[in-house]
This record gives C-alpha cells, structure tokens and sequence, in this order.
C-alpha cells in the first residue's frame, strides 16, 4: 500500500479541506474513474459472442452473464452488512482486494478450457458488487452528494458502453481470443484505476456544516439496522420491487446489448455502445446533479420521486412509438434506456441519501442501498433463468419492448404509492414530535 502514501497526501487532503470547489471536481473525478474501472473488469466479457460453445444444452454465453450475476448479487447481500458496518478506513485496502481479485478470475478464465471456466465468471463477479458501495461510502452525507453521486452513478452508463467498446475494439483489430479479451480488457482499466483511487483516498471527511444538514453518517450494528428495518419495511418493500424490476431491465440492456443492436443492424459497429451511452451519461448527469440545489431534504426526497416516474413515463412512450414505426431503433435505444436510468440512477445517488437526511437515521446509505441491489440482482438472475428455460421463442427487440413496458407500468403504480405513503408518514412524524 506505499502507492497509497504519498508524501503529497496532507497536502491534497487540506487542499480539498479549504476549498469545496477542488473537493467536489476531485472526488466526482475519482469517483467516476474508479467505477468506470471495475466495469473495465466486468462487462468486456459480453461483447464476446462464444457462440461455439453450450453447456448442458444452454447457451454457453447465458450461462457466463448468469455465472457473473449470482457472484455479483451474493456479493449484494452480502454487503447489507459489510457495507453498513464498514470501518471508514479500510474501504481503499477493501476496493483494491474486489478489484485484483476479479482481475485474477478473469486470468483464470482466460487460462481454464471451456466451458470448466464459467466458475471464474462467479469469481468475477462476487467481489465486485462490493464496489459501488465502498465508493459511495466517500461520498454520501455532504451538501454535494448529489453531484457527486450523479458522477459516481452516471459512470454506471457510461462505464458499460466503454468497457464494451473496449472489448468490441479488442476483438475486431487485435483479434484477440473471446477468452483473453476479458482478461486484457481489465489491464486498460486498471491504471487509471489506481490513480483515482489514490484520489479518493484523499478524500476529508464531512465538515460540521455537512453534518448539520444531511446528518452524521456512522456505521450500523445489528440492532441499527433492525430498528431502520421495522420503521421504513413498509414503505420500502415497494422500492425494493420497483429496483428489482429496474435492475432487471439494466442488466439485460447492459449484458446483450451486443445481440439488440446487432439484430437491428449495428453488428459491426464498435463505437455504438460509447456512443449510446455518453449521450445517455450527460442527459442523466445533468438532471441529478441539479437536485443539489434543493436544500430543503425532505421536497428532493419528494420530488426524486417524481423524477423517477418522469423517467418511466419516457421509457414506456418511447417503446409505444417504437412498436408503432414511429422512431428508429437507435433513438427508441436511447430514449428507453434514457427513461430507465433517470428512473434507477437515482436510487443509487440521490433517493436514499435524502431518505437518511430527511428522517436524521443514524446509519448511511450502504445498509439500505444493498437491501434493494441484492433483491434486484436477484430478479435478473431469476428472469434470465426463466428466459432460457422456458421454451418461448422470440426476438431481442420484442423480449426489450415487454421488459421496458411492465416494468414502466409496475414502477410508476409502486413509486406512487410510495410517493403518497412518504408524503403521509412525514406529517405525521412531525405532529408527534
């Protein structure tokens, strides 16, 4: 770890200390490259089409995405508790470890004949889901997490189109092996990487007047969170289902957007998926990160609310003009996907940071963040089992219009009934108190 200590490190440190300019443009930086690099490690994988092979008579590539997705939603659960009860000085050595160790199973893959190597897409995957909270632990309870988190989450987009087009670029002018390419992929990332996390590591902790108004973040015991559980379960089961529903969509938009976009005519295009998703990453940045200006914590948690329905009303408009020939497919990729990130994006920067803020929990987002990641990793890998088990036969673009539908419909009826169920449960916390 002597990388880590720098003798500039006091130096950077007050720098960030005496000037919330400096602090916000190099935690937002750090941030962002940190996570684009763990995707560098995780979704190169899914450009490959390995169409040569099959395992127990399933698709050798579905069964990759389904090895990765159980490492990664176990991962999840098991961060409800490491991620709420994490001691803020170990979260540096704690990404480092994710990252080299999905790094090696991505080493191992490459080196294990097919279709044995599918146990080292588990490996990759389960270290990894730890990532995003550990990160966001440098973030949350200060007056700019929601620019900093819009960063931090508007990477989850753009990390994705870039890991792929790093891994499409691989493929198509190195001609490089489909089972290296993650492998080599990863080594890109990982510099930069560093170097952000070196960053982070800088990062001071919330000043006094952060505390004073979005509260103390602290870690949570058992009880802590037992207590955060049985005040807000009701309200936040609902959530849960809306995420599980949004994270399904993601991942499937994510892991066989190669397949979607090749059947509507871009196969040989490498620079579609950066393309797509930049456009996507600036739109979703620029709304979120605006919520920062709302000082008032309880109207951003109400109006994140709307925002998130606002997305899913997007989504399912433009998959209704798409199935009319109305629009292309490229903008009904975009405007889709578009809608269901400004309906997810929030959940993992601005939602439940206000949540905390508006009640004054003493905990963090960790706790409640993993709650609705782990249920929603395990909505992906229960519809990608039913998908290749049960014996439909249809088209990507008809799987994505009924997946961008339903889960459009569902979310805007659960998130309103939240909506109405906050807006209740805040007035009568204020009579009482």
């Amino acid at each position: 770890m002597t990388f880590f200590n720098s003798k500039y490190n006091p130096y950077i440190n007050n720098w960030m200390k005496n000037s919330p300019a400096v602090l916000l443009l190099v935690v937002s930086f750090a941030a962002f490259v940190v996570y684009t690099g763990m995707y560098g490690f995780r979704k190169p994988f899914t450009v490959g089409l390995y169409d040569s092979w099959t395992f127990l008579g399933i698709s050798y590539k579905v069964c990759l995405v389904i090895a990765q997705v159980i490492g990664y939603m176990l991962s999840k659960f098991i961060g409800i508790r490491v991620i709420a009860s994490m001691n803020p000085n170990f979260r540096i050595q704690g990404i480092l470890f994710c990252i080299l160790s999905a790094w090696f199973a991505l080493l191992l893959f490459a080196i294990i004949p097919a279709p044995y190597n599918i146990i080292c897409m588990f490996l990759n995957g389960l270290p990894l889901g730890m990532v995003f909270g550990l990160v966001f632990g440098f973030l949350e309870g200060r007056k700019t997490t929601e620019i900093m988190g819009a960063f931090l989450a508007s990477s989850i987009i753009f990390a994705s189109g870039l890991a792929k087009t790093v891994g499409k670029w691989l493929l198509i002018n190195i001609d490089i092996h489909e089972f290296w390419m993650p492998f080599v992929a990863g080594s890109i990332f990982l510099v930069p990487l560093l170097v952000a996390l070196w960053l982070l590591k800088q990062t001071p902790v919330p000043n006094e007047s952060d505390i004073i108004q979005r509260s103390e973040r602290v870690p949570m015991n058992k009880e802590d969170r037992l207590k955060f559980v049985l005040k807000f379960g009701w309200l936040l089961l609902p959530v849960v289902i809306s995420y599980m529903l949004f994270t399904i969509v993601r991942d499937f938009s994510e892991d066989f957007a190669n397949e979607l976009w090749a059947e509507t005519g871009y196969v040989s295009d490498a620079g579609i998926f950066v393309q797509s998703s930049t456009i996507i990453t600036i739109l979703v940045l620029l709304i979120i990160a605006s919520f920062f200006r709302i000082q008032s914590n309880f109207k951003a948690f109400i109006y994140a609310h709307v925002l998130v329905i606002a997305g899913l009303i997007m989504s399912l408009l433009s998959t209704i003009l798409f199935n009319q020939h109305v629009i292309s497919p490229f903008y009904w990729m975009i405007f889709s996907t578009a809608g269901l990130y400004v309906a997810y994006l929030p959940f993992n920067c601005l939602y439940f940071e206000r949540l905390i803020s508006t009640y004054s929990v003493n905990g963090n987002v960790g706790f409640v963040m993993y709650i609705a990641d782990s249920f929603g990793y395990l909505g992906t890998v229960i519809v990608l089992l039913i998908k290749e088990f049960v014996s439909l036969q249809f088209s990507w673009v008809y799987f994505f219009s009924i997946l961008f539908t339903i889960s459009s419909i569902v979310g805007i009826i659960l998130v309103l009934f939240t909506l109405i169920g906050h807006i209740k449960y805040y007035k009568l916390s204020k009579q009482i108190l």
